[in-house]
């Protein structure tokens, strides 16, 4: 069975924004960003704050650990916010890449289905623009 598309996010990132640091144990990447979300289970857009960080390690690992806020109406046309937490490890980052993403809402009817961690993300460029794509996992 093939997990369920529920929602993706279109980011924006600013690239004056973007901070480096380099040295001889590691590399640092952080990457501030905003954008609109769309999915069945709500629409709306990233608030200002979101930021991916890529570190990498020693031995060529990076940890990408994006953490951002959406501001969203359901499709009941009910308002709320979703928190993400969405981390991936890579030795060489292929497309599409793979993460885990969490989630917390203030949403009392979306709060039991995303608070379950039943989920997988997948990053993809698409037009010029990266896409990240959230999904349900079917079991």
């Amino acid at each position: 069975m093939a997990d369920k598309l529920i929602f993706e996010v279109l980011v924006e990132v600013d690239n004056q924004a973007v901070s480096f640091l380099k040295s001889s144990f590691g590399e640092v990447v952080m990457i501030p960003f905003t954008g609109t979300v769309r999915g069945e289970l709500f629409s709306g857009k990233v608030l200002p704050g979101g930021v991916d960080t890529q570190t990498v390690n020693q031995n060529g690992v990076r940890h990408m650990s994006a953490r951002y806020i959406l501001d969203v109406t359901d499709k009941d046309g009910e308002s709320c916010r979703v928190y993400i937490e969405n981390n991936g490890w890579f030795e060489t980052q292929s497309m599409p890449f793979k993460t885990i993403p969490t989630f917390m809402t203030d949403s009392k009817k979306l709060a039991p289905y995303l608070h379950s961690n039943n989920f997988r993300g997948e990053g993809h460029f698409e037009a010029g623009g990266l896409v990240i794509k959230m999904f349900e996992i079917m079991l």
